[in-house]
């Protein structure tokens, strides 16, 4: 049985970007794992692409019919026998060291569930700037998504025994959901001291091809998650910044006050410091 089940759902994708990402698999530090490939666009698959990779690890799948990206997600967790699960999207890049590094994590410390990749985005460069402690991660959940989803690994067994799945009505923010699912079930994770991920934004992007889904199933999830963890919205809220501006004459800046979880600061013409007040904070739990 492999350590690592590497989870890459396909459908229509380009062949150099799909190249680029069988091929970043392949060439891993890490080498204990099986790749599992499932088109779910059988009138136009990639199985010719795919075929052209003479290893052992690939095993390539097809739909019968188009089922979607959740359904398509959970056949592959169902075909899965590794402990671990590399979710992996068929246009982005995994860096070399990233399955030792994740691997070596999850083996290190067996209450983790989720651990996710500082990634860099192909075309601008730009690093992902997300948490690293559980419970940060866990309210940041409350506002966005913050474990890219194409970069994290996965503890089987969470999923498992916890009988929590990809839901297609949540899709295609069904990656967020997933994680809001499982804030009550295991700790998160994101390892941020190299770059080992390369995001691809591009048009073709669900994100940008259903960006209005994307926008409503979003807030869907948003609210869900805020009600099923009251205390940790709560501590969310007390947390959260907000600025006040009183302007003389409305428009010149005369006192600015800046309130942060545990400190109110008040600032002369928003910028020379008046006084600061701390905040104590106590979380009761709610009924």
């Amino acid at each position: 049985m492999p350590k690592v089940s590497v989870l890459m759902p396909i459908y229509k994708t380009n062949e150099r970007y799909l190249r680029e990402a069988i091929e970043s698999i392949l060439n891993q530090s890490f080498t204990d794992f099986e790749f599992l490939i499932l088109d779910d666009c059988p009138e136009n698959s990639r199985e010719e692409i795919v075929k052209l990779y003479k290893d052992d690890r690939i095993k390539y799948f097809k739909n019968e019919r188009n089922l979607g990206i959740s359904h398509s997600r959970n056949k592959l967790i169902d075909l899965a026998s590794g402990e671990y699960l590399a979710v992996f999207d068929h246009d982005d890049v995994s860096l070399p060291k990233r399955f030792e590094r994740q691997v070596k994590y999850l083996d290190e410390h067996p209450d983790v569930g989720v651990v996710g990749a500082k990634s860099k985005t192909i075309i601008n460069g730009r690093t992902s700037k997300f948490p690293t402690n559980d419970h940060e991660i866990k309210m940041a959940l409350m506002r966005e998504c913050v474990v890219l989803h194409p970069s994290s690994m996965i503890r089987k067994s969470v999923l498992i025994d916890n009988d929590i799945r990809y839901e297609e009505s949540f899709s295609p923010s069904e990656d967020y959901a997933l994680w809001c699912n499982l804030i009550k079930h295991t700790k998160f994770h994101n390892i941020n001291d190299e770059v080992l991920f390369m995001y691809r934004d591009h048009e073709e992007n669900t994100t940008h091809i259903q960006s209005e889904k994307m926008k409503q199933t979003f807030a869907a999830v948003q609210f869900r998650v805020k009600t099923q963890n009251p205390m940790l919205y709560e501590e969310f809220l007390l947390r959260a910044k907000h600025t006040i501006r009183i302007k003389l004459f409305n428009f010149i800046p005369l006192v600015t006050i800046k309130t942060a979880w545990d400190m109110t600061r008040w600032y002369l013409f928003g910028a020379i410091p008046l006084w600061s007040v701390k905040t104590v904070i106590r979380i009761q739990e709610l009924n």
